[in-house]
């Protein structure tokens, strides 16, 4: 066994893990990174990720006070007024510290939503695209600069265990190819991502068959840092949502329909059916709710997305790499039709409930006027905010098979607004800390509250640094 000593150790090289050594680093702090993968450019989200920075959709640096009370309501009040007022608060800081360390931006779009993304952007054509882009500019720019303030990434570390003595964590095992070495180390963060790599853990909180989601991700979190924590006493929150986004089934065979382009616009304009032809969630919440709702499915790869003509010129061309015209050009399964008989036909849904599922649903489209919601006849109702719904009438109607892509899970290890480790009880583990998506209780919640996977992987970063150089511990 080696055993080698620093002041801080962190699990994992993405977003959450380079920030947080970086502002130690900034702070007087001797950081190692602990990184499991060996390649040089090592996969993970971040590496992966199509780089907007925002929080629940708006602006990153809009006033605190209007982003804090945003996080309370996408979440519906999950998410704490602590964590709230950390994320508000920490919008523009995260901005401002990373454009200090060299990090370019850039508007992608005119949307307020794209404000600030990574230069390059990660979004520039179908599947994947990213050597070179945002993502892994933004982790080789932060890792020269650790390194250039003395501290280091351990590529090949892979933590499987935290040491503890006296209630206090004082390091992390981690096994190489050869060996296994302890990091002793006055705190650990644990930013090692979320666990949507593990399909037993997918089973117990997401899905009922985690093998028939797409993993829209880099593949590399297992929830190992969950495990870990919770051998220390680490209580876990909000498990059972994830970020992700419905795609089309044939992204399961076919790498030019993964991460982009999604269904999304497709999903919140029409509406989405089981086989049996029948509604079962609402359209309107979004397409992160939709991902959700499809993988809780006992099959989850029973949903099809069924829209008409207006929508696809329509909605169906929003967004940068929009379903119209790349579904169609990377040969995703659609399928079209004059009439509903036909098109039920076709996609293998059951025909008579399908066109009263659309009678009713244009029905009540018809007749909601500018109601925030809709309510179908079926009893599931449909939010009209943010979202506008539309009646699917005009031929072409369209049909396609949806997968639910899952790229990370939102709830994980309990932390406070210090992003100190919790147990049940409400104590901090003390020497223990946890950035990112290895976290819960920042978003999620059981309205799938989405809040900003990088947003939240930078600022708690930050806090865990901050807190961790102040304390002296």
């Amino acid at each position: 066994m080696n055993v080698s000593a620093t002041e801080l150790v962190i699990i994992g090289g993405g977003l959450a893990g380079l920030v947080t050594a970086n502002r130690a680093a900034q702070l007087g702090l001797k950081a190692t990174v602990l990184e499991q993968g060996n390649a040089g450019k090592y996969l993970c989200n971040t590496r992966y990720t199509g780089g907007t920075f925002h929080l629940c959709l708006r602006e990153i640096t809009l006033q605190p006070d209007f982003l804090n009370q945003l996080i309370l309501e996408t979440t519906d009040g999950f998410v704490s007024k602590a964590h709230a007022r950390l994320l508000a608060d920490g919008g523009a800081k995260i901005i401002a510290w990373l454009q200090a360390e060299g990090i370019k931006f850039m508007r992608a779009s005119a949307s307020e939503y794209h404000k600030w993304v990574l230069a390059p952007p990660g979004r520039s054509k179908p599947g994947l695209d990213w050597e070179g882009r945002g993502g892994d500019v933004l982790l080789r720019t932060l890792e020269a600069n650790l390194v250039k303030r003395g501290g280091k990434l351990v590529r090949g570390a892979k933590a499987i265990s935290l040491i503890s003595e006296n209630s206090r964590c004082v390091g992390v095992t981690t096994q190489d190819s050869d060996n296994k070495t302890e990091w002793r180390a006055r705190a650990v963060v644990i930013a090692d991502g979320g666990f949507q790599c593990n399909p037993e853990l997918l089973e117990k909180y997401i899905s009922k068959q985690p093998l028939k989601l797409k993993q829209r991700n880099g593949g590399t979190a297992f929830g190992d840092g969950l495990r870990m924590a919770q051998g220390l006493g680490a209580a876990i929150t909000g498990t059972g949502a994830f970020y992700g986004h419905v795609l089309s089934k044939d992204a399961l065979t076919n790498d030019n329909l993964w991460p982009y382009p999604y269904l999304d616009a497709l999903v919140t304009a029409g509406i989405v059916v089981n086989r049996e032809g029948r509604r079962y969630t609402d359209e309107g919440r979004g397409g992160v709710s939709v991902a959700n709702a499809v993988a809780r499915l006992d099959d989850p790869l029973s949903s099809t997305c069924i829209f008409d003509q207006s929508i696809w010129e329509g909605p169906g061309k929003n967004g940068l790499i929009a379903a119209n015209p790349y579904l169609m050009r990377e040969s995703a399964t659609i399928y079209t039709a004059d009439n509903l008989d036909t098109l039920a036909a076709k996609a293998g849904i059951n025909a008579m409930a399908l066109k009263q599922t659309v009678a009713d649903y244009n029905a009540a489209v018809a007749a909601s006027g500018n109601a925030t919601d809709i309510k179908p006849a079926d009893g599931i109702n449909r939010r009209n905010q943010k979202y506008k719904a539309l009646s699917i009438v005009k031929a072409p109607l369209y049909a396609v098979p949806m997968v639910s892509g899952i790229t990370y899970t939102m709830g994980g290890i309990t932390i406070n607004a210090h992003a100190q480790v919790l147990r049940e009880d409400g104590s901090a583990i003390e020497g223990l800390y946890a950035a990112g998506a290895a976290t819960g209780g920042l978003e999620g919640g059981p309205q799938i509250g989405y809040v900003g996977g990088l947003a939240k992987g930078g600022i708690t970063g930050l806090a865990a640094a901050e807190h961790i150089a102040a304390a002296k511990i």
